[in-house]
């Protein structure tokens, strides 16, 4: 990444999470009342993620990834007993554990709010790629050719190209440009068990993660790039909030 736009993005940052703090401050207290009324229990849940990727190194033929690791906070929007039987998941679409809130908030992004302060001390940036657990995703880098790429050199994002262009867990929307190719990038061999894997939706979204981390070597692509998307996020919130 080029120190212009390093400098540029942290100052982004720093604007971008302070104004999301004081907009996220009166919300808060409404968003606790209706978590903790809908399923009792913490109002925010800390989950360790992995952030930029450090280093990359073949140990025996094998390749084994070092990324950099944080808590991040949210709203909660599972049962508190989620994982109990399940351990480290990815959720999915209609997901059982989430609750009647928990979905809401999700589909809305305002689980999101509490990632301001996680920007603000500099774990995360407003734009970026999605940060995954780190044991899912080294299983993912594992089974996604180049899935640890689009976490190099950048930091986590509370917003993104992907996060604004597809759905939560990366599906594609009906309509959209990419939808004319869905075909050819979603289970291309027509194989039963593979339809409508979690798998394919993530390549999508590495897609656009690469796209992302692309235009931040030239200071003018990126730019365009970072406060389009910041300008759309609160668009894409207010549609996926009416389930349109």
């Amino acid at each position: 990444m080029l120190r212009s736009v390093r400098i540029a993005k942290r100052a982004i940052d720093l604007a971008g999470s302070l104004v999301g703090l004081a907009i996220a401050a009166p919300l808060a207290p409404v968003i606790a009342a209706a978590i903790y009324l809908d399923s009792p229990g913490p109002i925010f849940y800390r989950q360790r993620r992995a952030g930029h990727l450090k280093s990359v190194r073949v140990e025996n033929g094998v390749r084994k990834f070092e990324f950099h690791e944080y808590y991040m906070t949210k709203f909660r929007t599972m049962r508190t007993d989620a994982e109990k039987l399940t351990g480290a998941v990815i959720s999915e679409k209609n997901d059982p554990r989430i609750t009647r809130v928990g979905r809401f908030l999700r589909s809305s992004r305002l689980d999101e709010l509490p990632q301001f302060w996680d920007v603000l001390r500099g774990e995360m940036s407003l734009v970026g790629p999605r940060p995954e657990r780190p044991e899912l995703l080294k299983d993912l880098a594992y089974a996604i050719p180049f899935f640890e790429e689009r976490m190099r050199d950048v930091k986590p994002g509370i917003t993104g190209l992907a996060q604004i262009s597809l759905g939560y867990t990366g599906e594609i929307p009906a309509g959209s440009e990419i939808g004319k190719l869905a075909e050819t990038l979603q289970n291309p061999y027509k194989l039963d068990e593979a339809e409508g894997a979690l798998a394919d939706d993530m390549r999508i979204k590495l897609l656009y993660d690469l796209a992302y981390t692309a235009g931040l070597e030239r200071f003018r692509t990126f730019i365009e790039t970072e406060l389009r998307i910041i300008a759309r996020t609160p668009l894409v919130m207010l549609k996926m909030a009416q389930g349109r």
